[in-house]
Formats: structure tokens, C-alpha cells, sequence
């Protein structure tokens, strides 16, 4: 066990999986750019979550961590303590602290292929910071089901009465609703190469509920809110990176890519001034 300072960047969408109940990654990186993942994190509902974690992305948190025994990827750890918050780093000068932290510190590979390939010899690296090249499109998938598996989720419920898992009583219980739809970036690296990888990153699924709220539960209005902000807004204005790590699940089968996006990265385009 060690106590670690870690910049917090990634919080995923809650997912079920064959090797935890629950499952929420959260990730980020340490001063010298090296990836930590403290896995698993529990479900909570949309609205509780931040709350009930006391931390927001790009906090510097203080924790104490060991190595993840069950989950085999060298960047997995599991938390033993409260986390104490040191200091939050802001969008202030074109995210200048936060550009140094992800971009000058971190290797951002820009060969999709590289990471691939890195993560196959041996599994040295399941999480990542990749530039696209061109981002072509926001593709759209309806879930074949659109609920939770109903075992799973009783078995979850008589679990909480019997551990106390969340820290309160079993009553306060409940499971954050599953996305309806799968949304992935369709984009070329720097070879040309076309991907399409899915994003399961909080924000997407928060931005998709609070939408279904202020369009009265429209479901292709709130879908067309988050195409319109991935694709149109951010894609427009911003400078995109995307945080890619491996789900368990696909990392232990071996798949040719067991890469979704779990984190898009967002900075303002700074353009460059004229010399002269």
C-alpha cells in the first residue's frame, strides 16, 4: 500500500461486469505522467454521484492504493482510504495547468495502432491519451436492451443489505439508470486509418439525461443534443483528445481492440500568433 497523488481525469459511466457487481473506472495520473486506475468504484444515481465521490475531475486527490490483485492490468489499483482533496486545477489561461498535466507530462500517441499493439506485449498499458486525426462523425446505436439484467440487480440489492457496501443504509440503494443508446466517435489517425470506438465517459450520460429532463423524456431530441455537443461543439472549437482505457472484461479475452474512449479531452484551439 503507498499513499499516491493523482490528478484525477476520467470517470466513467457505470457498467455491470462479469468480475465486479459494479463497476465505475475512475482514472487519472500521477505528477510524472504515469496512469493510475482506482477500479472498482460503486454505482451510485446520476444526481449523488459527484456528492457521494467528494472528488471532480481534475482534482489533485491524496489516497492511499494497492495494486488491484483481481484485475491484472498494470495501471489498476484499489483505494484504502478517504481521499483528501489538494487543490482543483481550473480552466484559467486556456487550461494551461491542465495542458501541462495531460499533454506535456503524459505520452499522447496519434498511431492507434501503437496502442494496440503496446497493449498486447504483455499488457503494458491499458490506458492512454490519443489524438485523433479528423473526428468524421458521432454514430448512434439504440441498446438491444435497454435495461439492466434484473438478477444482477436484485443480487446487488441483497448484497447491499448484507455488506453495507455504499456507507449507508440499504434502503438508499439504487443502480444509475443505463444508457438507451451507445454513442461513438467515428475518426482517422495519423495513418488514415478509420476507427469507430464507443464513449463511456460520465459527462455523455449525464448530458443525455439532463436533456431527456428538459425535453420532457424525448429520447431523439436528447440523442440529438449529444451528437450536436460531441460532433458540432466540440469538435469545432475545442482541441480533442481522447482518454482511452481498457475494459477488463475484453482485456483479459484478448479482442483486437479492447479500447473504448473513456474520457474526451477538450481544450481550447489556441491559435498561433503571426511572427511577424
Amino acid at each position: 500500500m503507498s499513499k499516491e497523488v493523482i490528478l484525477i481525469t476520467v470517470k466513467t459511466y457505470p457498467a455491470l461486469s462479469s468480475a465486479y457487481d459494479e463497476t465505475v473506472c475512475t482514472a487519472g495520473l500521477r505528477a510524472d505522467g504515469s496512469w493510475v486506475r482506482i477500479y472498482p468504484i460503486p454505482f451510485r444515481k446520476l444526481e449523488e454521484y459527484e456528492k457521494y465521490e467528494k472528488y471532480a475531475k481534475f482534482d489533485w486527490i491524496e489516497i492511499d492504493i494497492e495494486m488491484n490483485l483481481k484485475d491484472p492490468r498494470p495501471e489498476s489499483y484499489k483505494k484504502h482510504s478517504d481521499i483528501r482533496i489538494i487543490e482543483h486545477i481550473d480552466t484559467s489561461s486556456n487550461w494551461y495547468l491542465r495542458n501541462q498535466a495531460v499533454l506535456e507530462k503524459c505520452d499522447v500517441y496519434t498511431n492507434f495502432d501503437e496502442i494496440i499493439k503496446k497493449n498486447k506485449e504483455g499488457r503494458r498499458l491499458s490506458l492512454a491519451t490519443f489524438k485523433p486525426t479528423e473526428i468524421l462523425d458521432v454514430t448512434i446505436e439504440e441498446e438491444e436492451n435497454r435495461d439492466w439484467d434484473e438478477k444482477k440487480i436484485r443480487e446487488l440489492e441483497a448484497k447491499s443489505k448484507q455488506q453495507d457496501m455504499f456507507l449507508d443504509s440499504a434502503e438508499c440503494f439504487k443502480v444509475v439508470k443505463k444508457l438507451p443508446y451507445k454513442f461513438r466517435y467515428l475518426f482517422k489517425d495519423e495513418t488514415g486509418k478509420k476507427r469507430e470506438l464507443m464513449i463511456t465517459d460520465w459527462e455523455i450520460g449525464a448530458l443525455f439525461w439532463n436533456s431527456m429532463r428538459q425535453h420532457n423524456n424525448d429520447e431523439s431530441k436528447a440523442v440529438q443534443d449529444v451528437k450536436k455537443k460531441y460532433l458540432h461543439t466540440l469538435v469545432n472549437n475545442r482541441d480533442i483528445h481522447f482518454f482511452v482505457g481498457t475494459t477488463l472484461e475484453w482485456d483479459l479475452k484478448n479482442a483486437p481492440n479492447p479500447f473504448p474512449i473513456i474520457g474526451v479531452y477538450s481544450p481550447p484551439i489556441i491559435l498561433q500568433k503571426p511572427l511577424f
